[in-house]
């Protein structure tokens, strides 16, 4: 008898509600815990948790992890369980008993830290449960399968919350949830500390390419626009053309109608004019463009009527730069008079590529209007990075004056690929490669397999890693005699909304070092839309070799520079036929 025709395999589903459904674009990948971390009250068999076990429960319960709360013991049976890597998802629990008949209690503490996973909610250490909730308590029964939770995290926190009762577990498998996504751009040189920097740069973003890109897994979960840019420059750089970024565009488009500004935030308007550009030059797909047309015509007349007579930007609503600088007017008003120019000059080579030759004009006259202003970036960073990379300061003199100073003090998570650009404007590569070891280094020295929403090279004096338990939060008493107890840098640090433990441990505006290093020591440097004309230029500082592959929408470019014994580079490239490759 033939097979019966089928569409799919929801064949028996009325075809409205199938049409209705959406279909999730994600993957789903079960991993193991590395270590228990900890154990407190009476826990057996916590090792059993460790095995590659089915998932799927059954009648029989062979050598159980039972957690068990007996008689006046103040102690509940809790364990810390270690995954080894920061991941977005949950977590599937297993049990094959429950003494109490019902579903015991169980506590379920997701933390990007150790410590945040042992950690109460509120308080001096600020641990919240906003956003994606990482701190509930739900009921466990007998030979049950229990997905449990959605958030960003490492360790998971178990406590037996029911007194005198009973759990036999049989494992707690976490839950990897992402888009799996090829990383076409790789990245390998001489220097094993900048080879996993790039890689944990790459890992960041990735977690946070779901549907649309995240600014990070735990909080906001959120379409920011401005820290989409770093996100969308380490995306060409590793995975190529992507449909969130376009998704991500359309979608923060449709939620802004104007007058609106972005996110709330006119400088975030700013980084889409500028973030629209820069995909175009990369896919080369005028279809894009056109989408964005109308929006960006009325956008251009907008940002153009907060210029006042003495060329100074005007914008009142969402003056913001980054985090450390906020409050400090000046610093905040020379760091938006340059993004106001960088959106101009977008805007003004998207017009150009659309055929509004007068709107074009327009913004070519606000450009030289900016420029005329005067401003004062103080003594930051990211504000002087900006003035740089627009044509207002000099590359070197700002270098030398403030960006190569203090090497990794004053640098932020999300202005690091700026002052990095910057710097090597002034041709202070081997300053910059410093730098990323120093600055994203420290991060991995303390513990870190994704990068952060902010960090302070200062942080890392007498810190604890973050996965292991700082004495203050570890419930072991005193420390040892003479010995000073580590600072929890996770709950100790952070400021503005992201005090504490709400500090987010993954977050992709902090990957700005790994498109960095492709463009700078592999020297990839896109010239025309599409790909279609590429330059590149390595600059190896005190590396022997550097070599790797980007991306392009005609297939991966692969570069190899070796050092030679007269200090010339050899470069190797092997590039599609489409891409015209010059030094």
């Amino acid at each position: 008898m033939a097979q019966r025709d089928r569409k799919d395999i929801f064949r028996v589903m009325d075809e409205d509600i199938l049409k209705a459904g959406k279909e999730d674009v994600r993957t789903r990948r079960f991993l193991l815990p590395k270590r228990i971390l900890w154990t407190k009250g009476h826990v057996e068999n916590s090792d059993t948790l460790l095995e590659n076990r089915e998932m799927q429960i059954s009648l029989a319960a062979h050598r159980p992890c039972i957690l068990k709360n007996e008689g006046q013991a103040q102690e509940k049976a809790s364990i810390l369980l270690d995954y080894g890597v920061e991941i977005h998802g949950g977590i599937r629990l297993l049990a094959w008993m429950d003494s109490t008949g019902r579903g015991a209690k169980v506590r379920i503490r997701f933390g990007e830290s150790a410590a945040e996973a042992m950690s109460e909610p509120g308080g001096e250490t600020n641990a919240t449960n906003d956003h994606a909730r990482r701190d509930m308590t739900v009921e466990v029964g007998m030979m049950s399968m229990n997905q449990i939770g959605e958030s960003g995290f490492r360790f998971v926190r178990i406590d037996l919350e029911e007194p005198e009762a009973t759990i036999a577990l049989k494992t707690v498998w976490a839950v990897l949830i992402y888009k799996d996504v090829p990383y076409r751009g790789s990245f390998a040189c001489s220097d094993g500390l900048l080879n996993r920097i790039w890689d944990v740069g790459a890992y960041t973003v990735h977690l946070n390419m779901q549907e649309y890109i995240w600014d990070g897994i735990k909080r906001d979960r959120l379409v920011w626009v401005g820290d989409m840019h770093p996100e969308v420059t380490t995306i060409k750089a590793v995975f190529g053309e992507d449909s969130s970024v376009d998704d991500s565009l359309d979608f923060i488009r449709k939620e802004t109608p104007l007058p609106g500004w972005m996110n709330g935030m006119a400088s975030y308007s700013m980084w889409y004019s500028i973030i629209t550009w820069d995909w175009y030059q990369y896919t080369g797909k005028k279809e894009f463009l056109e989408k964005q047309r109308e929006y960006l015509k009325g956008l251009s007349e907008q940002l153009s009527a907060h210029i006042d007579e003495k060329g100074q930007d005007t914008v009142k609503e969402g003056r913001f730069l980054d985090w450390p600088s906020e409050g400090k007017l000046g610093i905040v008003d020379a760091g938006v008079q340059a993004l106001h120019i960088w959106a101009a000059g977008s805007l003004e080579k998207i017009f150009t590529v659309l055929g509004e030759e007068a709107l074009a004009g327009k913004c070519r006259e606000d450009i030289e209007r900016l420029k005329g202003f005067e401003t004062d970036y103080e003594d930051s960073k990211q504000a002087a990075a900006l003035s740089v990379m627009t044509g207002q300061k000099g590359a070197a003199e700002v270098n030398e004056a403030l960006l190569k100073q203090g090497g990794a003090k004053g640098m932020s998570t999300f202005m690091g690929y700026y002052i990095l650009t910057a710097r090597a404007m002034a041709g202070d590569y081997q300053g910059c490669l410093d730098c990323i070891r120093d600055y994203w280094g420290g991060m991995l020295q303390l513990g870190a397999t994704t990068f952060w929403e902010d960090f302070d090279v200062d942080w890392m004096e007498n810190a604890a890693r973050i996965d292991e338990l700082p004495q203050a939060a570890a419930e072991a008493g005193q420390s040892a005699e003479g010995e000073q107890s580590r600072v929890d840098v996770h709950g100790t640090y952070g400021g503005f909304c992201y005090q504490g433990y709400r500090h987010s441990l993954c977050h992709g505006w902090a990957s700005g070092a790994t498109p960095w290093l492709s463009e700078n020591v592999l020297g990839v440097r896109i010239l025309e839309p599409g790909c279609r004309k590429v330059k590149i230029e390595p600059h190896l500082g005190d590396l022997e070799w550097a070599k790797g592959t980007y991306p392009t929408p005609y297939g991966e470019i692969s570069v190899s520079h070796v050092r030679q014994s007269d200090g010339t580079i050899a470069t190797e490239v092997d590039a599609p036929k489409e891409v015209e490759i010059c030094s």
